[in-house]
């Protein structure tokens, strides 16, 4: 077991031990008690809120129960001394043999270390990309493709079972202009000059090789024929294109789906229909009338009677059309449905959206609250555009895609790790700027350089060693001092970085701790610069160079496995 379980064990038993004296009186709730580091190290190597959080439903004082708590875990022979802060905060400074064996577990526990069981036994479904099947992937899809991908690795870190879901948008009017523009294309390749794309029609060369495959297989049979005689299979041979363009561009990024759902498959099976018998049995679906629009109600508006949910039940604005004057199924109504599927095969969702959905994040929650009555937990995360820039301007969009960057030109120049770690270099929901000479950059400015950095110096220690003539057995940890020993402590707290990122779905937090963790170890790696005697690889001192060699290589497994949540390898060398 890590040591922040660990010790939350220990602070468990001490409560218990209370309980048992009398001192705490039973069945009080331990859920929000936690084990931290402090946020000042001078106090200690951890912290516990146990009597602060206790102290009330006991009905005692904070720092009196603290006391007591600390009494019982200084009674831990992990435990060098406990002491009491503030109104009652508990800190604790372990011996330097805990911080050793935590060294020893982490390249015990090696590409496992960090895992943890606490989600086990449920099943997340994250939904995420789902970009409409028109056209290859753009840098707009690109953040919310890899936020999607590096939390749902996370959540299985985190012990739970995850199904990676692409919803295929194939029954609205977009994929209508996908199958014209695919004819307009079939008719260039039979010859025709078709000129300047029409506006309305997607205008980029991508199209150009789906129009000859139809040419070739179909010769000049459509080409005059009325769109009701080719729309149906236009559409479906362009979007079956386009969507295997899609996956080969999601493929240069790492990123499989294990699912595609589609929306006319969805609808074709009549699941918005049970939907919305469903919803109709509990009376949360009704027939009724929208109000006018706010302001100066348009000429043309008139009252129509629509199906309506009763979203405004449970927080959403009004109660939201399912269904449209024409009797088609609102964008909503598809889409309520389509969560009502998901939740039957999964105990939690996810859907990464882009930040441009907000509004109507509160109707399609409500809904999944409502279909489900509350059983399935339901996130929306939004995800904000990213403006690309070369050293500080715009960059031109790409005549091939026809009005923007491709996802594949920007992996191609790059490389699938810069663009994968530069996504989660911050908070999902806040705007980012990719400027293509600064993710390249071999600065401490560059996160993705600053982590891959201290790999690569940690993997060439070994050879470093080797050049020495050095080689190890089993190491003496002894020999780690309190500076050494301070590495252990930041690399102790990966599991736990791990448990609350998923619990608070949250992948980025992942790469702001390497980013620490690798500022920590090139800080010991400069210290032996102006200090021989602080280096990890000492000729002159065998024992202590195998003991500094067994750090660093639990930093690095440290390192390999954060990565390895981000979907980013781990470099062994910098070029």
């Amino acid at each position: 077991m890590p040591l922040y379980p660990r010790f939350a064990a220990h602070i468990d038993a001490a409560l218990d031990a209370l309980t048992a004296s009398g001192d705490l009186p039973a069945g009080l709730a331990r859920g929000a008690v936690t084990v931290e580091p402090p946020r000042d190290a001078s106090h200690g190597d951890l912290a516990t809120n146990a009597a602060m959080v206790l102290a009330k439903p006991a009905g005692t004082n904070p720092r009196a129960l603290a006391e007591k708590i600390a009494a019982e875990l200084a009674k831990v022979d992990q435990v060098a001394a406990v002491a009491v802060a503030g109104p009652g905060f508990i800190n604790l400074t372990l011996t330097d043999a805990t911080w050793r064996s935590e060294l020893a577990a982490i390249v015990d526990g090696g590409d496992v270390y960090g895992r943890s069981t606490k989600g086990q036994g449920q099943t997340v479904n994250i939904e995420y990309v789902s970009a409409n099947p028109t056209g290859p992937m753009h840098m707009g899809h690109c953040r919310g493709a890899v936020v999607g991908d590096a939390l749902a690795s996370l959540l299985e870190w985190g012990g739970a079972t995850v199904i990676r879901e692409y919803y295929v948008n194939d029954a609205g009017g977009q994929v209508d202009v996908l199958a014209r523009s695919a004819h307009l294309r079939y008719r260039e390749a039979l010859g025709e000059a078709v000129g300047e794309i029409p506006e309305g029609l997607y205008p980029g060369d991508y199209l150009i090789p789906v129009g000859q495959a139809l040419a070739q297989e179909f010769g000049d049979k459509y080409a005059a024929a009325p769109e009701s005689e080719w729309v149906v299979l236009f559409r479906t041979t362009a979007v079956a294109a386009m969507m295997a363009l899609i996956k080969a561009d999601l493929a240069l990024l790492g990123i499989h789906h294990d699912l595609f759902s589609s929306e006319a498959a969805l609808q074709a099976a009549k699941k918005p229909e049970a939907a919305e018998a469903e919803l109709r049995a509990r009376g949360l679906v009704y027939d009724g009338v929208l109000e006018a629009p706010k302001g100066e109600t348009p000429e043309d508006w008139e009252p129509v009677e629509l199906p309506l949910f009763r979203s405004s039940q449970f927080g959403d604005d009004q109660d939201r059309p399912i269904k449209k004057s024409n009797g088609s199924w609102t964008y909503f109504g598809a889409d309520l449905a389509y969560h009502w599927q998901k939740a039957q095969t999964a105990d939690a969702l996810i859907d990464i959206w882009g930040a441009d959905h907000a509004g109507t994040v509160k109707r399609i929650v409500a809904a999944v609250q409502a279909l489900t009555e509350g059983r399935t937990r339901f996130d929306v995360k939004l995800v904000q555009m990213v403006r690309l820039l070369r050293g500080g301007e715009p960059v031109k969009m790409s005549k091939r895609a026809g009005n923007f960057v491709t996802l594949a030109d920007v992996v191609r120049e790059v490389g699938k790790d810069v663009v994968r770690f530069t996504m989660l270099t911050r908070k999902a929901d806040a705007q980012m700027d990719f400027d293509f000479a600064k993710v390249v950059e071999a600065s401490k400015d560059n996160p993705v350089f600053y982590v891959q950095y201290a790999h690569a110096r940690i993997a060439s220690l070994g050879r470093r060693a080797a050049e020495a003539g050095i080689t190890c057995g089993a190491a003496d940890l002894s020999l780690l001092d309190t500076e050494d020993l301070a590495l252990v402590k930041l690399a102790a707290q990966f599991p736990r970085v791990v448990e609350t990122a998923a619990a608070a779905r949250e992948p980025h937090r992942i790469a702001f701790y390497l980013y620490d963790l690798a500022a920590e170890f090139h800080a010991a790696w400069n210290v032996g610069n102006d200090w021989p005697e602080r280096r990890f690889v000492l000729t002159d001192n065998h024992d202590l160079t195998c003991a500094r060699l067994f750090l660093g290589r639990a930093i690095g497994q440290i390192i390999r496995n954060g990565l390895a949540i981000m979907g980013v390898e781990a470099v062994e060398e910098m070029k």
